[in-house]
């Protein structure tokens, strides 16, 4: 029975749950949106509400306040940070600082930056100024965590309903199974192209071997015109040089005639 239990435990103790809390609601603060479960956002939900109507008050005492309920740390230092990607470096909720406005010492660590309470006091709460709660809103995705499958949303804060709502990407082994998946897909589109080009190669190979017999049969016909227009040039030349020789001989037997007569006489 769950007897003088208030609210959700979240399996957590007290301290764990609380420091839980209060760094989902900076979270959210700093960024907009934060991507976690149904039951933390559930929980965390009145938590930031409560701390935006203080903000709305103004004054010295709700920022007291607020500094009792959440840890006034330094946010938007990623902005100036040389390891984030310049991808990711925007907000579609609020204006980020300038890179001038951010401080790291000699060791890395953040010196000069802006605060969380003072970002909530003039950032966070002027934009509900005519709205009495409803604050935020829970986004179904329909992903599931690795691990237990447990449902996971978008707790983010309204006023952007035109812009990108959700963001981030995702886990390791999701985007290592996508990778896969492409690189399968990819290799079963390349199979039908290798069937493909080894066709074609054989298509040219046969096209060349019948280019080849082709050239082959027409320096078979060139030679065959070749040898007989030989012949034809051979019979051609063949009486021409007979009639030469007829006559050669019959100025030979009129010359021996002349001489017999002379003889005689």
């Amino acid at each position: 029975m769950r007897h003088r239990i208030h609210g959700k435990q979240l399996c957590r103790d007290s301290e764990h749950r609380t420091a839980m809390l209060r760094n989902l609601a900076a979270g959210l603060f700093e960024h907009g949106q934060i991507e976690t479960t149904m039951p933390k956002a559930k929980a965390v939900q009145p938590f930031v509400e409560k701390i935006i109507t203080i903000a709305k008050r103004g004054g010295l005492n709700s920022r007291r306040r607020i500094e009792q309920l959440i840890n006034d740390r330094k946010i938007h230092a990623w902005v100036a940070d040389p390891n984030v990607p310049d991808s990711k470096k925007h907000n579609d909720f609020f204006d980020l600082p300038d890179e001038d406005a951010i401080e790291f010492n000699r060791y890395g660590e953040v010196r000069k930056a802006p605060r969380l309470v003072q970002h909530i006091m003039t950032a966070v709460a002027p934009r509900y100024a005519d709205r009495d709660g409803g604050y935020t809103r829970i986004v179904k995705i329909g992903k599931h965590r690795l691990g237990d499958g447990t449902d996971l949303v978008i707790l983010q804060l309204v006023g952007e309903e035109d812009g990108p709502q959700l963001g981030g990407s995702d886990s390791r082994r999701r985007m290592q199974k996508q990778r896969r998946r492409d690189f399968a897909a990819k290799v079963l589109a390349s199979v039908p192209a290798e069937e493909a080009v080894v066709e074609d190669a054989e298509v040219v190979a046969d096209a060349e071997a019948v280019t080849e017999e082709a050239v082959v049969e027409e320096t078979a016909v060139e030679e065959a015109v070749t040898e007989e227009a030989t012949e034809e040039t051979t019979e051609e030349t063949a009486p021409a040089e007979e009639s030469a020789e007829e006559s050669a001989e019959a100025d030979d037997a009129s010359a021996d005639a002349s001489d017999d007569e002379a003889a005689k006489e």
